[in-house]
């Protein structure tokens, strides 16, 4: 499908070096982000769903969640998961360690808008209690590990990132594929079946652990399933 879908958009002339009008709605917040800097599988690494199938057969020993709760974590097995976030629900739930995060108005990161546009959210409060920020604790666990990270603040670990990405550095910028990366899509080819389209959102009100944590949340939810009745004054 996305190769029939390349390949209209060669033909119809939406794909140039002057512009792209093929793109790609993503379905999980920052996969965008974590596609530009590589993020995926090196030789011999798992996916999400390798991962969650050699927990369950305890050819996997340790698993970390970051922020992960939207895997089907009753298939972990024995795997000793630690959990990393701040609103977490099934992750935290099969946790058997959490290590509290900071939500994103309590820290400040680069995102990857679905524009394709990189930009900056600045924090707008600090975390509570014992929570930090991401980078903190992957830093502070690598020094326990032994395996220190070769980087002290925010500051210094965006500068290490602008030098190995530097799309990355390319704030409130889009910076344009290349049209032949479309075309090598287009020509993949293959052949469709007549299955239906299956939506990827079951609860428009309850996509994310922080929208799930929110009783306000949970009753648009009930309302929008029918399971409340509203009345009109």
């Amino acid at each position: 499908m996305l190769s029939a879908a390349a390949r209209l958009a060669v033909d119809v002339g939406a794909v140039g070096p002057d512009w792209n009008g093929f793109s790609v709605l993503h379905t999980a917040a920052s996969r965008v982000g974590g596609l530009d800097i590589g993020c995926v599988p090196g030789e011999g690494g798992l996916d999400t769903a390798g991962m969650i199938a050699a927990a369950g057969t305890g050819a996997l020993d340790v698993l970390f969640l970051l922020g992960a709760d939207e895997i089907e974590t009753s298939g972990l097995g024995s795997a000793f998961v630690v959990y990393i976030g701040s609103h977490g629900d099934a992750g935290a739930h099969r946790a058997d360690v959490i290590l509290p995060g900071a939500v994103y108005a309590e820290k400040s990161g680069t995102y990857v808008n679905t524009e394709g546009r990189v930009q900056v959210g600045q924090r707008a409060a600090f975390p509570p209690g014992e929570a930090r920020e991401d980078w903190a604790i992957l830093r502070a666990l690598s020094d326990v590990l032994g395996q220190r990270l070769p980087f002290d603040s925010l500051a210094q670990l965006r500068a290490q990132l602008h030098a190995a990405f530097p799309v990355m550095a390319e704030i409130d910028e889009i910076v344009a594929g290349a049209p032949a990366d479309i075309e090598a899509l287009a020509s993949v080819g293959g052949t469709m079946d007549g299955a239906a389209f299956v939506g990827t959102i079951k609860d428009f009100y309850l996509t994310n652990p922080i929208a799930r944590a929110s009783a306000i949340m949970a009753e648009c939810s009930a309302l929008a399933r029918g399971s409340v009745k509203a009345a009109a004054e």
